[in-house]
């Protein structure tokens, strides 16, 4: 192993001729690698669990059984809100083992989710280019996130409906958003004479949707070229059940939703790699490559319970429905939804 990693310790060590070289250095390369992931597991992954609320909700506008090729088509703008227990964590030398945070032995640290302050890293044992000490990045610096995305609906007949979403990439500082998905919606109360002759209406509903979200990362700077890792991407993965429960009143709907929902979560380097990559094999694998190889350690399965609540008002071919979505976090939904036959 020791051998096959040589050429990518010459390139991030910063050496010289006039250097003595300390064969030590070998003994500390998986630190820097360890360190590199747990930092980007830190930073990145507030910012996917609130993506997996940011996806969760506005599936269901109505419980109602449609009638057979009923279709309809959504507009909707989400506003989530960023907590501000996710907008920072505390970062203490004691957490690395090869790095370090220049100048102190603890900091308050950006998730990505969070502000705009910066700290410098550095390592432990002064090998890293000492001219280019490590910038941690920036979060969004935003206490609200204001999206949009696209929604689609068609009864197949027997009361169930096949529905989608779709949001186009969503800028944000420092990163980008998007979330698309599909499913199917089945009616229960159709089976119940009881809850429609009092205007009640159930339904469950499946979906799977995949959700991308991406921030700048960190910015390496050695003699030899960057090591590209300055672009972090978070793809999730989420199935989802829900059970909605509604009541009809004159031209409103009044409706609550469980959610129950299995994300899995993996991580990887994108954008650029570097300019070393074509001067550093590391195992066969170029640094940003190697790199992702190393993120797996962090990939994970969540399980969540949300809660939904909402109201719609219907006016001819359209349905104005305003959401919130709610737990750990909180997501709001405001959509207009129109009838196309």
């Amino acid at each position: 192993m020791k051998n096959k990693i040589f050429g990518f310790l010459f390139f991030i060590f910063n050496l010289s001729y006039s250097q003595t070289f300390d064969p030590a250095v070998f003994d500390h390369l998986d630190e820097f690698f360890i360190d590199a992931v747990y930092y980007a597991d830190r930073f990145i992954t507030p910012a996917t669990d609130a993506a997996v609320y940011q996806s969760s909700g506005g599936w269901v506008y109505s419980a109602k059984k449609r009638k057979r090729w009923e279709a309809s088509f959504g507009v909707h703008a989400n506003v989530f809100f960023v907590p501000n227990k996710d907008r920072e964590f505390i970062l203490k030398n004691s957490d690395f083992t090869f790095l370090q945070i220049q100048g102190a032995e603890s900091a308050s640290i950006p998730t990505a989710l969070g502000g705009s302050t910066q700290v410098y890293i550095i390592d432990k044992y002064g090998i890293i280019n000492p001219n280019y000490p490590i910038e941690t990045p920036r979060g969004i610096n935003e206490e609200k996130i204001f999206y949009s995305h696209l929604s689609g609906s068609i009864c197949i007949g027997y009361g169930t409906e096949l529905i989608g979403k779709f949001a186009p990439k969503t800028k944000i500082k420092k990163g980008e958003y998007q979330v698309y998905g599909f499913g199917v919606k089945h009616s229960l109360s159709q089976y119940i004479k009881s809850l429609e002759k009092n205007k009640i209406n159930l339904a469950v509903t499946l979906t799977n949707s995949v959700e991308n979200i991406s921030f700048d990362f960190l910015d390496i700077q050695t003699n030899l070229g960057t090591l590209g890792i300055n672009r972090i991407n978070g793809n999730v993965n989420t199935w989802q059940f829900q059970t909605n429960i509604s009541k009809e009143y004159k031209n409103f709907e009044f409706m609550l939703g469980s959610i129950v929902n299995v994300s899995n979560f993996k991580y990887n380097f994108s954008g650029d790699k570097g300019t070393a990559e074509g001067i550093i094999k590391i195992e066969g694998l170029g640094p940003q490559d190697y790199f992702n190889e190393r993120l797996k350690a962090i990939y994970k399965t969540k399980i969540n319970s949300i809660f939904e609540a909402s109201v719609t008002y219907s006016w001819n071919r359209f349905n104005f429905q305003s959401a919130i979505t709610y737990n750990k976090f909180v997501n709001t939904n405001f959509a207009v939804h129109y009838k196309i036959n």
